[in-house]
């Protein structure tokens, strides 16, 4: 042992370096500290924290927690450290308070690493090796924190602990750090001892690797050093100092103070201001993003809860969470999961089961070798769902305190776990908690995401799910430049929005937006920039595409007491220019935009429905025929039958307009067979027929058409066994394309009628027993034979059977076959 590391141990200053989030280095960093009795304890982290310090012993901060830091003028740019109970860091903040030892953050301040353009490589890096999960990082360090922002990885990296693992022949660095270090027992022996060995490791690996490729360690470790020696200046010796062990070597070094204020000359800066905010377990782990996290922090947090029997307190949780889901594990299997468990420790060397052992016996014995429940056990315990909290003096920006109070008035409580909340608008509570989360979302705190509701259709009724992330508080702080309340703050941005959008549709969206959230003060400004918008707005496409999200905004005026007057009027005079435009609008469209018309036709003509339902003219004012409801459907139908007969028309959009008729009873089963008729005429180019199979029998319902209307599908039926064999390959894919989409039972159905014809089929009247074009007697095996290898063909079976072998569903031959 060096001498420097042996004075780790022999008096102070005492340098206890750690692991970040390591319940066996928080352990030993209390045992230190109660051998030590030091006057004043330094722990890594930002300076501007230490007026927060007293917080961390208030009856409700809970961790896991974490310091946030934000610049002011920019409150993107934010910084977290963490802190869980099992922090070496937290349990040093909680020695310190509760003997009334005085406590400071050392670290470099966060003015520092939120600024931009820094001349050296910037300190907050979360993947500077004395931060990365290794000996050295640390709660207060900037290893601690999620970056907001992206920053190139240095060259050079070094991973201490997986050095030090490897030398001791190990493969695996978290097995080697949990069989030195976490299952070390907290009892007997010299307190200071696993600092003193840690630090001879480090200061043998920095002697060999320098500061790892990071030179920004540089700038930390100076800081550092110099708040060390003002300490001293005050205390003497007695002061004990809490870091990553990885900055241990270079804290005990003695540099020139002139050359550590050099290395910090000149740093820019940015006003920063620093809060506790709530933290969770899931964002501690590795798969939650945090660079410098764990794997596992809810088996870290029992093995620092439960220093004694930990396999068995652990064996028996995994027990009660399995019973819970139903699963049959009994105290015997815990008994069985227990021994199995130490025997594989004994099997690979382990002084005490760990992570690998207790989840493979668990897998054995109660999980009966499935990864299935297993799953569920890493989710709910390995890592676990734990979500801090602050007490309500710590500081915040103003709207963080209107939406604190806003969740306790709503009884809203902020969860980590994913939790669904079904509202019913027409409780005033639950149309206020619906408010407050549409007017979140508009300001970019996505608390809540809406969801589809289980219990019923309406537009009184709205499902979210709801997680509460500890970014979302940083969300919280950038959308404070909004307002101070959370009302004032959503009207100020959908204000702006409205302003700055450029498409109508954006301008149409965010007025449903701001009917959702009941913000009648913006919706004025909306209402403007959404007149000023339709004016200037001349593609016809665009204007189809803006009228239903405004038309579906018009529902929330009953449900939610906003008055949509002024949106009535808006969406008919839109939809007045839609019904003169549009027919121009669909000539001559290539193929893929046909598509995007048909698609708009349908929402146009949904929308055209719930207007005409909702349009008034209010008391005492006169209103053109065109403004009225029932001056609205008639309008429209005429806009479809112009384009149902136009032949420049494209045939999706045609179909379509012919479909729309019939299903809303404006035209009759004659008239529809009719213009299928000429659709489908010899004369017409077998693509354009298909298209206009597609429009019309597409989507939802075409197939029930089909089934209940047998002259239809005799013509569609007669076409398709016309179409010449060197056109039948061009309209395959549309065809099937149309007839895929229909329900298996739809598709069932359609086959067995095709195959019987309509002398066959049960009740048939006169017209079916004469006889219909398309139909026959009996199925003809040669033509359905010949049908089946395409069928294998496009269904991916290898090879094509035999006609002969008899191997054939007569049901998927003919029109069913293409939509198989």
């Amino acid at each position: 042992m060096t001498e420097d590391a042996a004075a780790a141990g022999g008096g102070g200053p005492w340098l206890l370096g750690v692991r970040h989030h390591g319940p066996g280095s928080a352990r030993a960093v209390r045992a230190a500290l109660e051998a030590a009795r030091p006057r004043i304890v330094l722990i890594e982290g930002p300076p501007e924290a230490d007026p927060l310090i007293p917080l961390a012993a208030e009856t409700d901060m809970r961790p896991p927690v974490a310091l946030l830091a934000h610049a002011v003028d920019e409150p993107g740019r934010s910084a977290f450290w963490p802190l869980a109970e099992f922090s070496p860091e937290w349990v040093a903040l909680r020695w310190a308070l509760e003997h009334g030892v005085p406590a400071r953050f050392i670290d470099l301040p966060a003015a520092h690493s939120l600024a931009r353009g820094s001349t050296v490589p910037d300190p907050a890096d979360p993947a500077a090796p004395g931060d990365a999960d290794t000996g050295g990082a640390a709660a207060g360090g900037p290893a601690g924190r999620d970056a907001q922002e992206q920053r190139a990885p240095a060259d050079v990296r070094v991973d201490p602990l997986a050095v030090l693992a490897g030398t001791a022949g190990y493969d695996d660095p978290e097995r080697w750090w949990e069989d030195v270090v976490e299952h070390r027992g907290a009892k007997g022996g010299d307190a200071f001892a696993p600092f003193a060995a840690l630090e001879e490791a480090m200061a043998m690996l920095r002697e060999a690797y320098g500061g790892g490729g990071q030179d920004r360690d540089l700038v930390r470790e100076a800081h550092m050093r110099l708040q060390l020696r003002a300490a001293r200046r005050e205390t003497g010796d007695d002061v004990a100092v809490v870091c990553g062990a990885w900055h241990v070597p270079a804290l005990r070094r003695k540099p020139a103070v002139a050359a550590d204020r050099a290395l910090l000359k000149g740093l820019p800066k940015v006003r920063a201001d620093l809060t506790w905010v709530p933290w969770t377990h899931r964002r501690l782990a590795r798969g939650g993003g945090y660079g410098a996290g764990i794997e596992a922090p809810g088996w870290y947090g029992h093995l620092f809860a439960a220093p004694d029997r930990p396999v068995e307190r652990w064996l028996t949780r995994v027990a009660g969470l399995l019973r819970e889901e139903d699963r049959i594990v009994s105290p015997a299997h815990v008994i069985e999961a227990v021994r199995l468990a130490d025997t594989l420790a004994a099997l690979r060397g382990r002084p005490l089961p760990g992570l690998r052992e207790t989840t493979d016996a668990a897998r054995a014995v109660m999980c009966d070798g499935s990864d299935v429940p297993l799953a569920l056990v890493r989710d709910r315990l390995v890592v676990g769902e734990a979500l801090g909290e602050v007490p309500r003096t710590a500081p915040a920006v103003p709207l963080q305190r209107d939406l604190d109070r806003l969740q306790r008035r709503l009884r809203l409580r902020p969860e980590a776990e994913d939790r669904e909340l079904e509202l019913d608008l027409r409780k005033d509570i639950d149309a206020e908690r619906s408010r407050l989360l549409h007017r979140l979302r508009l300001l970019g705190v996505d608390w809540g995401e809406p969801a589809a509701s289980r219990v019923g259709t309406g537009t009184f009724r709205e499902t979210w799910r709801l997680r509460w992330e500890p970014e979302l508080a940083v969300r919280v702080a950038e959308a404070g430049v909004w307002g101070t309340t959370v009302i004032a703050a959503a009207n100020g941005r959908a204000e702006a929005d409205a302003a700055a959008a450029q498409a109508l549709a954006e301008v149409t969206a965010l007025a449903e937006r701001c009917l959702q959230a009941g913000l009648t003060e913006a919706l004025s400004a909306v209402m403007r920039a959404l007149a000023d918008r339709a004016a200037l707005e001349a593609d016809v496409g665009r204007l189809a595409q803006a009228l239903p999200a405004l038309v579906r905004s018009l529902r929330y005026g009953d449900v939610r007491g906003t008055d949509t007057g002024a949106l009535a009027e808006v969406a008919a005079g839109l939809a007045d220019r839609v019904f003169v435009g549009l027919p121009p609008a669909c000539a001559a469209l290539a193929p893929d935009a046909a598509d995007e018309m048909r698609r708009r036709l349908d929402a146009v003509h949904g929308a055209v429905g719930l207007l005409a339902d909702v349009t008034d003219v209010p008391a005492g004012r006169a209103a053109p025929a065109a403004r009225r409801g029932d001056g609205l459907r008639p309008r429209w139908q005429e806009v479809l039958r112009v384009l149902s007969a136009r032949d420049a028309v494209p045939g999706q959009v045609r179909g379509r307009a012919v479909r729309l008729l019939l299903d809303d009873g404006r035209m009759g089963q004659d008239e529809a067979a009719r213009l299928m008729g000429l659709a489908l005429s010899p004369g017409t180019p077998p693509q354009d027929a298909a298209a206009w199979i597609e429009g019309f029998v597409g989507g939802g319902g075409g197939g029930m058409l089909l089934v209940h209307d047998e002259r239809l599908l005799s013509l569609v039926d007669g076409w398709l066994t016309g179409v010449p064999a060197q056109a039948f390959t061009d309209v395959l894919p549309l065809l099937r394309r149309t007839f895929a989409a229909y329900e298996p039972g739809v598709r069932r159905t359609l086959g067995e009628l095709v195959r019987r014809g309509p002398e066959r089929r049960p009740g048939a009247g006169p017209a079916a027993r004469t006889g219909l074009p398309g139909f026959a007697a009996g199925l003809d095996d040669e033509r359905a034979d010949a049908v089946v290898p395409v069928a294998r063909l496009l269904l991916g079976l290898d090879g094509a059977p035999d006609a002969a072998d008899g191997d054939r569903d007569d049901s998927d031959t003919g029109l069913v076959g293409v939509g198989t």
